[in-house]
């Protein structure tokens, strides 16, 4: 009897020593994904597209939470320090993170030690644009205008220290010229405003502006990215002209609390990636000017890294503060 009941403890081993890493992939209640802005941009658009097929593939409710404020602290604050099971989840604009540490006198946490990412979501281009009225028509056209009238371009931004308004002080600064920072309460407002002639000139996403400028609102001079954007074939990118800052753009991606355990980040990590795989999902990512960039945890941490050194050295250099 007791050597039978020696064998059966010892072929029911490897289960018991799974039983911690199986329970550790589990959903035990309604999983919570804050987005840190208001609803109607991209991080909101792209939350709302996942959470379904998300609830319906780990067996619990997603809800989306806005909690915007301090330029996205406060609700990337509210999953820095949510317990470290896997069950909030933070999505949005990553340079947020990248930028945040040095435009803030201060920052809550540290996203490095505080979040852990889980899996990039898109990568949408940025587009330059520039108001119908400035007697520009391409690229060349606007490098030799800017040079010839330093200070003279007024440049529309989503924001003092947005990515856009970073990216814009980069190209002037390569272009050896000026231009005059003009921050608006968001991209929208600032896409407005060179249709209104109040701004000559804008850096901002694609999920926003493609249908400014294919409607012909705008003028498109020059997108970010490794390739030319499929509904405006004309627009060399930053790479092609040699400008800065190519790989700029809307990298959106979904992090947890920086403890939870890895087999609980690599559950998730699979669970979106196959989301993102499904074609309804990546038409309608294409529909928002962007593409699926799913391609794990480690490739999301080391880009989170390099675009935190690059844009700090800009910030730094050009010593921008959010108070």
């Amino acid at each position: 009897m007791q050597r039978r009941q020696l064998l059966r403890t010892a072929a029911l081993a490897p289960l018991m020593l799974a039983a911690p890493a199986v329970h550790a992939q589990q959903f035990t209640q309604a999983l919570r994904l804050i987005v840190p802005n208001a609803p109607g941009g991209t991080s909101d658009i792209l939350a709302r597209l996942i959470a379904q097929p998300l609830a319906a593939r780990v067996g619990q409710n997603v809800v989306v939470e806005n909690r915007a404020g301090a330029g996205g602290n406060l609700g990337a604050d509210l999953v820095a320090k949510s317990r470290p099971d896997g069950h909030t989840m933070l999505l949005l604009d990553v340079s947020v993170l990248a930028t945040n540490p040095f435009l803030m006198p201060s920052m809550p946490f540290d996203a490095m030690r505080d979040l852990a990412p889980v899996q990039m979501v898109i990568y949408a281009p940025y587009i330059l644009a520039v108001n119908n009225t400035l007697p520009v028509q391409d690229a060349a056209g606007l490098v030799a205008y800017a040079r010839a009238n330093p200070g003279r371009l007024n440049a529309a931004n989503s924001g003092t220290g947005t990515l856009s308004h970073i990216v814009a002080l980069s190209l002037a600064a390569a272009w050896g010229s000026e231009m005059v920072s003009v921050p608006y309460r968001g991209g929208a407002p600032a896409l407005l405003s060179l249709v209104s002639n109040e701004a000559n000139v804008t850096v901002v996403g694609a999920t926003q502006s493609m249908s400014f400028v294919t409607s012909g609102q705008m003028r498109g001079i020059a997108v970010t990215g490794q390739h030319r954007l499929p509904s405006l074939p004309n627009l060399p990118t930053f790479k092609e002209l040699g400008w800065p800052e190519p790989d700029s753009g809307t990298w959106q991606g979904l992090l947890v609390q920086g403890q939870t355990p890895p087999a609980m980040i690599s559950r998730l990590e699979t669970e979106i990636a196959a989301i993102l795989n499904e074609p309804a999902i990546k038409a309608r990512i294409v529909e928002l000017g962007g593409e699926v960039q799913a391609d794990g945890a480690a490739p999301f941490r080391a880009r989170l890294a390099q675009q935190t050194e690059s844009y700090g050295r800009i910030i730094r250099a050009n010593n921008l503060r959010v108070e």
